[in-house]
């Protein structure tokens, strides 16, 4: 095999020869990497009036090889014309001047396209996740769940006993991961409680370019006619927990996908279940209740109906990485209605809701695969001058 390939579509008559070129090319991709180099991608979009070629590295493309090769599929099927070959060597983890390649305030965020992240920061980032999680980069699917408690991992193991685990006792955040064909299975996180450790494995999950990432947790119900059990969908988020403040401004509206919150809700009201549709408070603090006045008062400014711990800062990083995402709660508590997180009747409360939570999230993405099979559309996440690698722009 060459060390550079040139792909026009002027090469390719039938699927069949498509889909073995992209395959070569996944194939060369790798074969760069391997020796020791990052493979270097131009992309001439000849219907694209602005930004006719945009170029840039890959790290990891065995990691990243289901989603390159769908991209690819989908240039080449706009007439783009793609050259591969080797670019500079790969930068050690070690290097002293690594992190002046990663650092996120030399991003424009209006102005991303086909090269997201660059080929250190997905390098550093897998290797974090793989520490983290005690998994390899991978068996992480396309469908990600967020969940911080051990009852959801044992529901998840249950319903697929041949799930990749962790490799090792001990991990921060064991990920779980039901693998499929072309990375269409689910992987579920066990990311522990607080904002931190949700910003953080957001940070590096992203990376591996998921068609979604959902927050399956518990919350507080703030709302009299909330019970214990209910479920909450959310459609907007109150940041308190300041976590990404000085990354991404404060005013700047964050909302969950569209289309995960449509299917969500359908799935919720096919089991007959009881919820409601609203804004979330995230904090960062776990005692609120012992400022409860200045809490409350934000609570009722932004008309929140449930407290959490990660939901926005999980929406957050969605919105700034350009991942489709969306929240689902299940109320565990009314800490202002006398009904505060007891222990026993915690327990109680997990053994009844744990199955059918998952279970909820699982019927969603089995209809969002049966309907959008090649992922699903993120204009509403793209700036409007930021084109997808198959986009018309």
């Amino acid at each position: 095999m060459s060390n550079s390939l040139l792909l026009s579509h002027a090469q390719f008559s039938d699927a069949k020869k498509l889909d073995e070129a992209t395959e070569n090319a996944c194939d060369l991709m790798e074969k760069i990497y391997a020796s020791g180099k990052y493979p270097k991608l131009f992309v001439e979009r000849a219907w694209s009036e602005h930004n006719p070629i945009i170029k840039g590295e890959i790290a990891q493309p065995k990691a990243l090889r289901w989603y390159l090769k769908r991209e690819l599929v989908r240039l080449l099927k706009k007439a783009a014309d793609i050259k591969i070959e080797p670019s500079r060597e790969i930068m050690k983890l070690n290097d002293p001047v690594l992190l002046d390649h990663v650092d996120e305030s030399d991003w424009d965020i209006t102005n991303k396209k086909l090269f997201l992240f660059s080929p250190e920061r997905t390098d550093i980032s897998l290797a974090r996740l793989q520490h983290y999680t005690g998994t390899d980069a991978c068996d992480f699917q396309r469908y990600i769940l967020f969940t911080n408690y051990d009852m959801h991992v044992e529901v998840f193991r249950e319903k697929f006993p041949d799930c990749i685990k962790p490799g090792r006792d001990g991990v921060q955040m064991p990920a779980f991961h039901h693998k499929l064909d072309d990375h269409k299975g689910i992987t579920l996180i066990n990311i522990g409680v607080g904002p931190s450790n949700a910003k953080t494995i957001t940070d590096h999950v992203s990376v591996l370019r998921p068609d979604a990432m959902m927050m399956v947790g518990h919350c507080g119900g703030l709302r009299n006619h909330q019970k214990i059990g209910d479920f909450v969908l959310a459609s907007g988020y109150m940041r308190d927990d300041r976590l990404l403040d000085d990354l991404f401004p404060i005013g700047i509206p964050v909302i969950p996908n569209y289309l995960l919150n449509l299917y969500l809700k359908q799935a919720l009201d096919n089991a007959g279940l009881n919820y409601r549709v609203g804004t979330v408070f995230t904090t960062a603090n776990r005692n609120w209740e012992f400022s409860k006045k200045n809490t409350i008062e934000k609570i009722h400014q932004s008309r929140s109906l449930a407290v959490d711990m990660e939901s926005a800062t999980v929406a957050t990083n969605g919105f700034r990485y350009r991942v489709p995402h969306a929240t689902l709660l299940c109320v565990s508590d009314k800490p202002l209605h006398g009904k505060p997180k007891l222990s026993d009747a915690a327990q109680a409360f997990y053994q009844n809701s744990k199955e059918k939570h998952l279970e909820i999230v699982i019927e969603t993405i089995n209809m969002i695969k049966a309907n959008y099979p090649n992922g699903l559309p993120n204009s509403s996440i793209r700036a409007f001058n930021e084109p997808l690698m198959g986009s018309g722009e």
